[in-house]
């Protein structure tokens, strides 16, 4: 079945941000054939005609300039760019990340960590760490940042990649039209853990997203208590195990002790506006577990 599929690239697109990439992709390959082709074709047919052993043509030495060949051989490659740089214009701007692609979207607040991402769905009152989940046919929007050092997010078969900055937040908007599993990952090399940073996004039919809702609400909650303990550096089984449950590579599920984390993770960098924030969430330093050199 298409929904036990784990799809790992635009090449699979689970949504219409990744299906205009794919389109893009098709239209790039389309046009460079322009170019491409007739190398691929003339080279060896220029070599086989003109071969030593049985010259064929004129042999003009003084032979300087021929304004068809001329216009053909500059002419067509730059119509080619010119048509490529249009297509790529007209896609980044159809993709930005920050354009909502609908009304009411889903919010879900993104925190990176060493070495796994934490989702924090605040209307839901709930928390993952290794599984994002969303309902099919509704828009989400991502709001992203990271508490330990520079990462990016990037589900292939959903939309492209986001960086995440500590003390910073950014949006990343998409939607799926399809049911489906993906992989989610971080892209930007974090130290040891970095190669097991990734998670499982699940495309559900609206009836069962709510299912899922329902089934992550733990009795495990998410306060500044098990924050500490998620932002060690540690690997999601080692996680668990940090929070006394099973070691065993599956999500964790937590329900929300404050409504306003993502917010106070963000401040905590800004002591002017942070307040009471400042000394807290573990603070700004290394998670605790750090070795030297590993989040470099």
């Amino acid at each position: 079945m298409a929904s036990e599929t784990l799809r790992q690239s635009f090449l699979q697109p689970m949504g219409p941000v990744a299906e205009e990439q794919f389109t893009h992709l098709l239209r790039v390959v389309g046009i460079s054939m322009i170019v491409i082709v007739p190398v691929l074709i003339g080279v060896p047919l220029i070599l086989w005609r003109y071969r030593y052993s049985r010259p064929r043509g004129d042999y003009a030495p003084e032979w300087e300039f021929a304004k068809k060949l001329e216009f053909a051989m500059w002419g067509v490659p730059a119509l080619v760019v010119i048509i490529l740089s249009s297509w790529l214009w007209y896609s980044t701007e159809k993709l930005d990340p920050y354009k909502r692609l609908g009304s009411e979207p889903l919010q879900v607040q993104v925190i990176g960590l060493d070495w796994k991402w934490l989702f924090i769905y605040p209307q839901e009152g709930i928390a993952t760490v290794g599984e994002l989940a969303v309902p099919v046919g509704r828009p989400v929007e991502l709001t992203l940042t990271t508490d330990t050092v520079m990462q990016s997010l990037l589900i292939a078969p959903l939309t492209g990649q986001i960086y995440a900055m500590p003390g910073m937040a950014t949006k990343l908007n998409f939607s799926a039209t399809r049911t489906g599993r993906a992989e989610g990952e971080n892209t930007q090399y974090n130290g040891n853990g970095f190669g097991r940073q990734k998670f499982l996004v699940r495309a559900l039919a609206p009836a069962d997203y709510a299912a899922w809702v329902a089934r992550s609400q733990s009795g495990l909650t998410l306060d500044e208590k098990s924050y500490n303990k998620l932002r060690r550096q540690t690997v999601l089984i080692d996680a668990r195990g940090d929070l006394g449950l099973d070691k065993r590579a599956e999500p964790i599920f937590m329900s929300l002790g404050e409504r306003d984390i993502f917010r106070q993770v963000v401040a905590k960098y800004h002591p002017s506006d942070a307040g009471s924030a400042v000394g807290r969430w573990g603070g700004t330093g290394l998670p605790q577990g750090a070795t030297t050199g590993a989040g470099e």
